[in-house]
């Protein structure tokens, strides 16, 4: 059974640090795509940024220069480094695998991270 387990969300002040971990377990295969997106209170969920197989990355545009996403294949696990944190990044963060188009996604169970002073 596939099962990603995220860590490394918490309350931070305005300007202030964070890195998430995903890490997934229970396959045999490499996750090609991963990545990360968040939903906020009241909110849809929303990307925030992915990176595939290749190392290509995608962000959007609200957190580009400020985030950076990685991946360690051999782990299987995909990070989200999070810098220059303000409020509108608070919000629960779910990390997202599969093995490509097609194939299925698959999601962790959320770590919520709140920027406040």
């Amino acid at each position: 059974q596939v099962q990603l387990v995220e860590s490394g969300g918490g309350l931070v002040q305005p300007g202030g640090s964070l890195r998430l971990s995903c890490a997934a377990s229970g396959i045999g295969y490499r996750m090609n795509n991963m990545g990360w997106y968040r939903q906020a209170p009241g909110k849809q969920r929303e990307l925030v940024a992915i990176i595939i197989s290749g190392g290509n990355t995608n962000y959007a545009d609200s957190v580009k220069g400020r985030f950076t996403i990685s991946r360690d294949n051999a782990k299987n696990s995909v990070y989200l480094q999070m810098n220059s944190l303000n409020s509108d990044d608070t919000a629960v963060y779910y990390c997202k695998m599969s093995r490509g188009s097609g194939f299925t996604d698959y999601w962790g169970q959320g770590t919520q991270v709140t920027v406040s002073s």
